[in-house]
């Protein structure tokens, strides 16, 4: 096989469109006799003649046109790599695998990728619903690059692994039957519904906070029922079998239930997102974790004082 030499065959392209030694010399900040040199190695690599005298000038051989015929292509190659190269290390290309929990996926991370797709078509985002441990393990294990939790849930900042990046305080609602005596009382707090039966999950996250925000507000909640996904805690409450509190960005229409929007005292729950300490530094990720802080970012609007929910 001929030995190629992508410098030498870029000499002998730019010969082709400059035309003379000396000229070509010029656009590659060479001398004449540096290239007249170059391109008599590459006719010896290559085992065919290239150029031709013709007068004071010099002419490509036919062997020279074949070679640069197929060197075309090599050279669109290489600017391709360079392009892709250039976006990657710029963040507007690479691939980003995600591990958020359920909610978060179509509250936060749906929105993102839509968004990147009009901005960053070159960014892919692949997607894995997971829960907050089992996230935290895979970025640790370079599995994922993107981990979306509670901050409740998420490792300690002073983790030197990761880095924890605040996205968003998710206000929590209370869900009431729409036929409840306070579903559309003015000015409601927790304090009022103390004696209600509450649905939350038994243990976990979601069972802290509930508790924690009664706790907050001068009662410790009866727990009613248990249940741990929205779909269930929701469906009890449309039948009137008690209230529940429900994260805001979890929320899709439902008949039968009662939005309230707590404004008093408002629980929060805090979203956060963590990466490998470095990696939201300039790159696709990085770009990632912009389209989820927008995706966060408040909104005119919110829930209404009686709009029927669920999530």
């Amino acid at each position: 096989m001929a030995e190629w030499d992508l410098r030498k065959l870029q000499i002998l392209r730019t010969l082709r469109d400059r035309g003379t030694v000396t000229a070509t010399a010029e656009a590659l900040h060479m001398t004449p006799s540096a290239v007249s040199q170059q391109l008599t190695n590459l006719s010896r690599q290559l085992g065919v003649e290239l150029l031709r005298a013709h007068g004071r000038r010099v002419r490509l051989t036919d062997a020279a046109r074949l070679v640069l015929g197929h060197a075309e292509a090599v050279f669109e190659r290489l600017e391709r790599a360079d392009a892709d190269l250039a976006a990657h290390v710029h963040g507007d290309a690479g691939q980003v695998r995600v591990g958020a929990f359920s909610t978060a996926v179509p509250a936060l991370v749906v929105p993102a990728v839509t968004a990147l797709r009009a901005t960053r078509p070159g960014i892919t985002v692949r997607v894995r619903e997971t829960e907050a441990q089992e996230a935290y393990e895979l970025l640790a294990a370079q599995e994922v690059d993107l981990a979306l939790s509670l901050a409740a849930q998420a490792p300690s900042p002073a983790d030197p692994r990761f880095t924890r990046v605040p996205l968003l305080a998710d206000p929590l609602d209370v869900a009431l039957p729409r036929d409840h005596p306070l579903a559309a009382a003015a000015g409601l707090r927790l304090a009022d519904l103390a004696a209600e039966p509450w649905i939350f999950g038994g243990s976990g996250p979601w069972s802290d906070i509930t508790r924690g925000a009664c706790e907050a507000a001068g009662f410790r909640p009866h727990q009613g029922h248990s249940a741990a996904g929205w779909t269930a805690i929701l469906a009890m409450v449309e039948a009137g079998m008690g209230v529940a509190l429900v994260p805001r960005m979890a929320v899709v229409p439902r008949d039968g239930v009662a939005m309230r929007e707590l404004r008093a005292d408002r629980p929060v729950r805090h979203v956060v997102a963590a990466v490998r300490r470095g990696a939201e530094e300039g790159t696709a990720v990085g770009r990632v974790l912009d389209a989820l802080r927008t995706a966060a970012a408040p909104r005119p609007g919110g829930a209404q004082t009686t709009s029927p929910a669920a999530g």
